[in-house]
């Protein structure tokens, strides 16, 4: 799971993407405002701040350096760039394999003892 959070005027920004099943999910303020599932390279999401501006979204995966991007637009302009490395992406894998190694080995553990 990749994660860019973002404090914009007085919203608490999160937007999180899966690099499994590719689900999408936006968070202004702890409630999601925005889903869709992507599987390619750049996806966008449009929503509107509490304060009814408009805000996108802009996520952009760069295949040659996997180096992830998150532009974050307000009313058309550029506000910031989020970016996130290889390093947290094999983290973020590393402990979603762990936690499947682990619940393998209990369920097979549990049915071995009963």
């Amino acid at each position: 799971m990749i994660k860019f959070t973002y404090h914009l005027n007085q919203d608490n920004i999160e937007l999180q993407a899966s690099n499994w099943c590719g689900l999408e999910r936006v968070f202004i303020n702890g409630k999601v405002v925005s889903r869709k599932f992507n599987f390619g390279l750049q996806s966008m999401h449009d929503v509107l701040l509490n304060n009814g501006k408009k805000c996108r979204f802009q996520l952009v995966l760069d295949p040659q350096t996997e180096l992830v991007s998150c532009r974050i637009y307000k009313q058309n302009q550029l506000v910031t760039i989020l970016n996130q490395g290889k390093k947290q992406l094999q983290k973020s894998q590393f402990l979603i394999e762990t936690s499947f190694v682990v619940a393998c080995v209990g369920m097979l553990s549990l049915f071995w003892l009963s």
